[in-house]
């Protein structure tokens, strides 16, 4: 009973989930998927639970739009990250689970809001991604101090790296002119991976499951990483290809020989000899 009570908050969470997505699959069967306008998503979840969750979403976004900055939605997410690591590093794990679901939602609506807002600025786009950077530190900080007397710390070092060099590959690769999006373990899947790990962790009261979820998270994640290097390396080996290699030359056309016509005197013999 002890165990429920503690989990209340998440298991609350969990079961608005289940009734909403009962709900949105009855829409979808019956003909009425409901119309969301502007939707991304990542190549693991798909439009389908992008859709989802854009129209669970939707009554705070149509609350919040053109009132609520953008920037205070992310630095109230960045705040949220920084209380699940403070939760986790205590052992309170039933606390940071329902408190890193709701700062990744958050990081959802803050790009929803801007872009529905005509909010959308540079200096927005930086301070986001930057803060999603910084939450994930603070996030696996604390597990990591929460896992530090045994050898599982080492699987959420790993995650730190895998999550870190996923970003920094995409963005370097960006500032190139490369595309390398994509992959199995971004952000979202991280946030539901890590959440979904932890409510089982705190469950059973069992840290071998957090470390396990550390492990694949961090795995996962420098699969990705490295995946993205090498698919960025190819386009630039393709680039460099195109640039050194001298271009195609046309063919020149065969030359056309002409008769020259007689001189006007020669035409004039010719025709008195006859």
């Amino acid at each position: 009973m002890d165990r429920i009570t503690l989990l209340a908050p998440a298991l609350a969470l969990l079961a608005t989930f289940v009734m909403s997505f009962v709900v949105y699959c009855g829409l979808c069967i019956a003909g009425r998927p409901p119309k969301i306008a502007d939707i991304k998503h990542n190549q693991f979840f798909g439009a389908f639970w992008a859709r989802f969750l854009l129209w669970l979403i939707g009554p705070v976004e149509r609350l919040l739009v053109g009132r609520v900055s953008p920037n205070l939605i992310t630095s109230i997410s960045l705040l949220l990250c920084a209380l699940t690591g403070v939760a986790a590093a205590i052992g309170r794990l039933d606390a940071a689970i329902w408190l890193y679901v709701l700062a990744g939602i958050l990081d959802v609506l803050d790009g929803r809001l801007a872009r529905l807002g005509n909010q959308q600025t540079p200096a927005g786009a930086l301070f986001d991604s930057v803060s999603d950077r910084w939450g994930e530190l603070f996030v696996f900080a604390g597990f990591a101090w929460y896992l530090h007397d045994s050898p599982w710390m080492l699987a959420v070092l790993l995650s730190i790296a895998g999550s870190m060099m996923v970003s920094y590959t995409r963005a370097r690769a960006e500032g190139l002119g490369l595309d390398a999006s994509g992959g199995v373990m971004q952000r979202a899947e991280r946030i539901v991976l890590v959440a979904i790990g932890t409510l089982a962790a705190a469950w059973y009261d069992a840290d071998a499951i957090l470390g396990g979820t550390m492990l694949l998270c961090g795995a996962a994640s420098s699969a990705t990483a490295v995946n993205r290097w090498i698919n960025a390396a190819r386009q630039l080996t393709r680039k460099s290809a195109e640039i050194i290699a001298p271009p195609e030359l046309e063919p020149e056309p065969a030359p056309i020989y002409a008769i020259a016509a007689p001189p006007k005197k020669l035409r004039e013999s010719a025709e008195l000899a006859l």
